[in-house]
């Protein structure tokens, strides 16, 4: 990984060069998606069927998974990952019930009652990619805080595999989650089927999930006929170390997200040039044990930087400006220093608080704001999955307590038939 000293310019020149990787969908890919999702909505199900046929190579041998169904699947994974599961399903569950909001209502003297109404969405589709990119971790992301929230179904989609069954991992977590039906079909053709229904696969409200570039822009394509959580990009990583850092530990944190895609982004920023040039033989010494060795290599010689700052209140800043997806404060006092983090997707304190702790375990969620967003998206929680609306009760005398003012800010804004509304009432 490059050395480079913070001089006010180089950081941000990374910044800039972090951008081009989040440019518009190239067109052609807009275009093909595009075709795919009017073909849905006109043909649904036999239009379903032909880009599965197409694109994951035949009919899968089950198109729909049951809810009872799905316990089998607990049987045929390995014990300890079904313990892994359950346990880290518990720990997800623990964190997201404390984000659960009450509806409320207020009384006045004067008669007013106020108040606001908080319900989950009816039914949420989670897009579940398959192949080498199955991460039964996501579904429980996904699925736990849609449960706490009040959804009433939840419906899974997942490409079948080549044999034609699912995969058992991500079938075991949606046990385990509390999926409600699951369909063996991926790609934008199943975002189109969740998001305008067909006659076997139901429209919901929203559609939640990470999937390949082809999921991804039908997302985007499709927010407005239907809710999504966000458009995603690159996986991203920032480190900051000070001289008590092991270098052995960032190096693998950082390596930990270049695995994922050559475009992530995997920075360090510390203030010992020392700790700066180990941690770079630490990745020359452990890349070559990992299976991903060459999309790592590509994704740190791209978007990997190493920065060596003059202090770390100059650190901090820094990463308040790139609004990382992943933050980690390798530092002796990391909790010295969480409340001047404002733009972060997920903070983690200390050497023993590693990135993946929180993609697998901890209980926060893991579908996190990238590329910058974190300065105004939050991440995935049960607000996600609820809505909200309000309600309000005038008493006769208290309405024409009110009713001189609400005359004159509707005539003032031209709109006299508002004015009316209140004026027949006590006329």
């Amino acid at each position: 990984m490059r050395i480079t000293k913070a001089n006010g310019k180089v950081e941000y020149e990374v910044v800039e060069n972090l951008k081009k990787r989040c440019g518009e969908t190239d067109q052609k890919i807009v275009d093909i998606v595009t075709t795919i999702i009017n073909n849905v909505k006109e043909n649904g199900d036999n239009a379903v069927l032909e880009y599965t046929v197409r694109f994951d190579g035949g009919v899968p041998k089950k198109t729909v998974i049951e809810k009872d169904e799905l316990q089998a699947y607990l049987d045929m994974v390995d014990d300890d990952f079904k313990s892994a599961i359950i346990k880290a399903k518990d720990n997800i569950y623990d964190f997201h019930l404390r984000q659960a909001q009450q509806s409320w209502m207020t009384t006045k003297e004067n008669g007013v009652i106020m108040g606001q109404r908080v319900r989950g969405l009816h039914r949420v589709g989670i897009y579940v990619p398959g192949g080498t990119a199955a991460y039964p971790s996501s579904v429980l992301m996904n699925a736990v805080p849609a449960k706490i929230a009040g959804v009433k179904e939840i419906i899974m989609v997942t490409p079948p595999g080549k044999d034609g069954n699912p995969n058992p991992n991500i079938m075991a977590a949606a046990a385990v989650a509390g999926v409600d039906k699951v369909f063996m079909v991926g790609g934008a053709q199943a975002v189109a089927a969740l998001a305008y229904g067909t006659d076997k696969i139901p429209k919901v409200d929203k559609i939640v999930g990470p999937g390949n570039i082809f999921v991804a822009t039908a997302k985007k394509l499709l927010y407005g006929i239907v809710d999504i959580d966000m458009v995603a990009g690159p996986s991203e990583i920032l480190i900051v170390a000070d001289k008590t850092a092991d270098p052995a530990f960032l190096a693998a944190d950082l390596m930990s997200q270049a695995e994922h895609d050559k475009l992530a982004s995997a920075i360090l920023l510390t203030t010992s040039s020392d700790l700066a040039r180990a941690t770079a033989h630490e990745i020359e010494k452990q890349i070559k044990y990992l299976e991903r060795q060459a999309i790592i290599e590509e994704s740190l010689e791209n978007y990997g930087e190493i920065i060596v700052c003059e202090n770390l209140d100059q650190a901090i800043d820094f990463a308040n400006e790139l609004a990382p997806e992943h933050l980690e404060l390798c530092v002796s006092e990391p909790l010295k220093y969480i409340g001047r983090v404002d733009n972060a997707g997920s903070v983690f304190l200390g050497n023993f608080s590693p990135e993946p702790l929180g993609d697998y375990y901890a209980g926060p969620n893991h579908v996190l704001p990238t590329s910058g967003t974190a300065r105004f998206f939050s991440p995935l929680g049960v607000d996600s999955f609820v809505k909200k609306s309000s309600f309000i009760y005038y008493t006769p005398a208290e309405l024409r307590n009110a009713a001189d003012d609400i005359i004159k800010l509707a005539e003032t804004e031209g709109l006299t038939a508002h004015a009316n509304s209140i004026k027949v009432r006590f006329n």
